[in-house]
């Protein structure tokens, strides 16, 4: 359930606008605020109520350089574009927010109200001290009281405030403009099982050709209308993979997946260990792909293949400069306090699957010696990278891996991705299962985001990893525990 069955983004507007008597009115939640700044604009032609509560946790949250404290002073600045030129009869009348015209030609925004009074009505007993939650719910009440009429919602991001919000009979919801989509399971998988009758419906005006030892395919049907660029496509009951090359209409161009799980086509020493494997290497070294994102629990191989590959296209192909690796910096446990040395030796445990994995790819022939050298060779390669730096940088001919991304907002992933200069490629590794971050959940992580956002861009793939490779231990554990 969502705000006017979700705060809806700003698009056109079929309905003419409602009644006064009609519209909804919303009392916000600071948190709401601070994860999207631009929610003042989310509720269509429903009205929004700002407590005093507040603005005041924003004027205590604005100073600092985090992500949280930029969103709180940019909805300051809104706030204040807002009310700049207002008089008080005005701004207690309410003031108009800007949003689209409907059909009619009708502004189809509502207002935006400040809390002007003190409330008349408190939380019971029960909910006890003074805090600004209890706050914010004695104004919900008070509101409820006055407009009897209107149906008045609470919208916040924190759990137990609706929580308390329900036992004291105020309606209230989460905010879900933020989502990427409705439900997890409507993402993106990356691959396609096609139904055994495909080649007999979809074969008929086929068409194959072969260019620098790839073969390709010209297939005509209405399945393809739901495929995307770079999808890897297969048949359950028989070894055949393609991936698509092109797509107009519902005439695609498909090519035979290059078969990484043979060991004559290992890279770096690495075959692929299943289908989704296969598809992933071919999406990482193929260079016409700039963005890859790999999702997968645990031992899935995201990591592994993502050097493996980048290695090759480093030190083999010559085809970027350097590794790059960076996560989001989220303890498992207690934090450990204060890491000495520089960046790079700051960033080292939070590597430990990077070197676990350069391990795995580091050629063990040649003595403690040859061992030795390789692992300088791999270092002076793959430089790690904290997040807090990435802002105003350009990275030009590098393989940049992003590890952790389910813990990247969709702001921050925009900023990592962004840094992308002329032929870097940019990896993003995670699993949707395992986010850390406060007020993200796996239908608004960065990472969903991302993979929602590329699935129809032709120099995007996407792959999501299924089958834990680890050892039967970890594959035990993961499906048991």
């Amino acid at each position: 359930m969502t705000p006017d069955s979700a705060p809806m983004p700003q698009t056109a507007v079929t309905t003419p606008s409602l009644h006064p008597a009609d519209r909804r009115l919303f009392v916000l939640d600071t948190n709401v605020l601070m994860h999207d700044p631009t929610a003042l604009f989310r509720f269509k032609e429903h009205d929004i109520h700002l407590p005093m509560m507040v603005l005041e946790e924003l004027d205590r949250a604005k100073k600092g350089v985090s992500e949280v404290a930029r969103n709180v002073r940019q909805v300051s600045h809104l706030l204040d574009d807002l009310i700049a030129g207002a008089s008080k009869d005005e701004i207690d009348r309410g003031l108009p927010l800007p949003g689209p015209v409907n059909q009619l030609g009708e502004p189809s925004s509502g207002r935006l109200y400040f809390q002007i009074r003190p409330t008349r009505l408190s939380p019971p007993a029960t909910l006890p001290g003074n805090t600004p939650d209890n706050d914010i719910l004695g104004m919900a009440l008070t509101l409820q009281q006055d407009h009897p009429r209107r149906q008045v919602t609470l919208v916040s991001k924190d759990i137990n405030l609706r929580i308390k919000a329900a036992i004291l009979g105020i309606h209230a919801e989460d905010y879900y403009n933020d989502q990427a989509l409705d439900d997890v399971n409507l993402l993106y998988g990356g691959t396609h099982n096609l139904p055994t009758s495909f080649w007999d419906s979809h074969g008929k005006e086929m068409e194959s050709w072969k260019d620098s030892g790839r073969t390709f395919y010209r297939v005509q049907g209405p399945d393809i209308a739901n495929w995307h660029p770079n999808q890897g496509l297969f048949q359950a009951e028989t070894d055949a993979a393609f991936i698509v090359r092109q797509l107009r209409g519902m005439e695609a161009v498909i090519e035979i997946l290059r078969d990484h799980t043979t060991p004559n086509h290992a890279v770096w020493g690495i075959t692929a260990r299943n289908r989704e494997q296969n598809f992933a290497l071919n999406l990482l070294l193929d260079p016409e792909i700039d963005f890859v994102s790999l999702l997968g629990a645990a031992g899935t191989g995201k990591t592994l293949l993502a050097l493996a590959a980048g290695l090759a296209q480093v030190l083999d192909a010559k085809r970027y400069r350097e590794i790059i690796m960076t996560r989001v910096t989220v303890p498992v446990g207690e934090d450990i306090g204060f890491l000495p040395g520089t960046e790079e030796e700051k960033m080292t445990p939070w590597m430990g699957a990077l070197m676990d994995n350069l391990e795995v790819l580091a050629p063990q022939e040649g003595g403690e010696w040859g061992r030795a050298a390789t692992a300088d060779l791999l270092s002076s390669k793959i430089k790690i990278r904290s997040l807090n730096f990435m802002r105003g940088r350009t990275f030009q001919n590098k393989y940049l891996i992003i590890d952790e991304a389910q813990n990247l907002t969709s702001k921050q992933m925009k900023t990592l991705i962004t840094r992308a200069g002329p032929g870097t490629k940019v990896i993003c590794l995670g699993n949707i299962a395992q986010i850390d971050t406060p007020y993200l959940s796996e239908t608004t992580s960065g990472l969903t985001y991302v993979v929602d956002r590329f699935k129809d861009w032709p120099h995007g793939g996407h792959v999501t990893l299924r089958r834990g490779e680890r050892s039967r231990l970890a594959e035990f554990a993961s499906d048991r525990l």
